[in-house]
């Protein structure tokens, strides 16, 4: 306790840093406060269509990201989830096609222009995205709209305010990044999720205590262990890494080559997917439940309606578990490039002792990408499906979220990149760390 408090009265005597963190609450302030203005012409005492429709399934999922604000038909409905939309768009064509390629080449030019493609698709994303959260808020919440109001006027305006307040989320997150602690668009994602946390605490709480779901106190006091340990495991995954030894040659007289300077060391995430993996077998997931609520005569009795349906089914969790183990393979065989790894890292005269440059080293990292992601893979489906087995023993929904899956590791993921920004201010400037163990890595290693 008192080396924390001693850490608050570092963080706080170095000016630039104090401004920093001032600047990000206020902008978290700013944010948290969009959220709950409604838009126009909409009666937010006859949400409760919409808010029962985001109680569960996709539409949580997009409510979380949102901080509830997709729920309460708020300015900031749609997030920043059409910028990450556009970005995971983008960076695939970065691998795909050529152009994007040199792009990534060009440094920071071809950073700002990339950027700049990620908006210019961040708005057509919300030109469609807009109106169709627009025709759903009518088809759950008709009611809603004030009497007196054209629903195509209604609908122009509206559209124009949520791709507006969308922009505005993401400047905000921006600036988070230039004159905050960094990190913008995350903690602007981490912000919505934590925003959750407390209210999802107080019902499991009160439901414990007053015997709703029974065991009390006591399973209270497991249900809390129990979480500070998958967290753990999550920190864990997110922090894991295998390191490469990498040494580097440099001309000497002669002509001839010697290896100079200390070894060094590239690092290979454990955990190089991220969450991505669970966002796209989420989504993936309610394909065939569209489907089959649609050509099935009686869906509410179709046992793979009820199984595809119910998070709690181990038929349910099986497939999840299995498309997050592919799309990790696949995630990582996009995002992580051995052969141009190798082809770096021949051009800088460097080599990993005793394997041989160029084609030899490409194989043997991706031989080690191989071994690294299978078990990766495993810890991160068993991670994803921890909320279903919190569900089993009387947890309620939404504080089994925080179990495991999508919010779990995007709250550790960055609050470890965060306290990895504060600590680098304070040892910059000759401060103590924040852990005596050594100096915190994020997810950037």
């Amino acid at each position: 306790m008192k080396k924390f408090i001693q850490n608050i009265k570092n963080i706080w005597a170095i000016e630039d840093l104090r401004n920093r963190i001032l600047v990000t609450l206020a902008f978290a302030a700013v944010y948290r406060a969009g959220s709950f203005v409604v838009l126009p012409g909409i009666d937010p005492d006859k949400l409760q269509a919409l808010e029962a429709q985001t109680s569960g399934g996709l539409m949580s999922l997009l409510n979380m990201f949102s901080g509830g604000a997709f729920s309460n038909a708020s300015i900031f409905a749609l997030g920043i989830m059409p910028y990450i939309s556009a970005s995971i768009v983008i960076q695939l064509l970065a691998i795909a096609v050529p152009s994007f390629q040199k792009l990534q080449r060009e440094g920071e030019s071809g950073r700002r222009k990339i950027n700049l493609y990620t908006r210019i698709l961040t708005i057509f994303i919300l030109i469609f995205q807009a109106p169709a959260y627009l025709l759903n808020l009518k088809m759950t919440s008709g009611g809603a709209l004030t009497s007196g109001i054209e629903w195509f006027e209604f609908m122009v305006v509206s559209t124009i305010i949520l791709a507006a307040g969308s922009m505005f989320i993401l400047w905000l997150g921006e600036r988070i990044t230039d004159r905050g602690i960094g990190n913008g668009v995350s903690l602007i994602i981490m912000l919505g999720i934590i925003a959750r946390l407390p209210n999802a605490f107080i019902q499991e709480g009160s439901s414990r205590l007053q015997g709703a779901t029974g065991g009390g106190l006591l399973m209270f006091v497991i249900e809390l262990l129990i979480l500070f340990a998958v967290i753990c495991a999550a920190i864990l995954l997110v922090q894991g890494t295998r390191k490469v030894p990498v040494q580097y040659a440099k001309r000497v007289e002669g002509g001839r080559t010697a290896v100079g300077g200390a070894r060094q060391y590239l690092p290979l995430k454990l955990f190089a997917a991220n969450v991505m993996p669970i966002i796209f077998a989420q989504a993936l997931m309610f394909i065939p439940i569209t489907m089959v609520g649609l050509f099935s005569d009686d869906g509410s009795s179709s046992w793979l309606m009820r199984n595809l349906t119910t998070h709690t089914s181990w038929f349910y969790n099986v497939v999840f578990a299995t498309l997050i183990i592919l799309f990790t393979y696949f995630y990582t065989a996009i995002t992580m490039n051995p052969t141009q790894m190798a082809e770096d890292m021949k051009r800088n005269n460097g080599f990993i002792p005793g394997v041989r440059p160029g084609k030899d080293t490409a194989e043997y990292i991706d031989s080690i990408m191989s071994k690294i992601t299978f078990p990766g893979s495993l810890f991160l489906a068993a991670i994803a499906c921890m909320p279903a087995f919190a569900g089993l023993f009387g947890v309620q929904q939404e504080f089994g979220a925080f179990f495991g899956g999508t919010s779990l590791l995007i709250l550790v993921g960055v609050v470890l990149d965060t306290l990895a920004q504060i600590e680098s201010h304070l040892m910059m400037r000759h401060y103590e760390g924040l852990l005596n163990s050594g100096r915190i890595r994020g997810r950037q290693g």
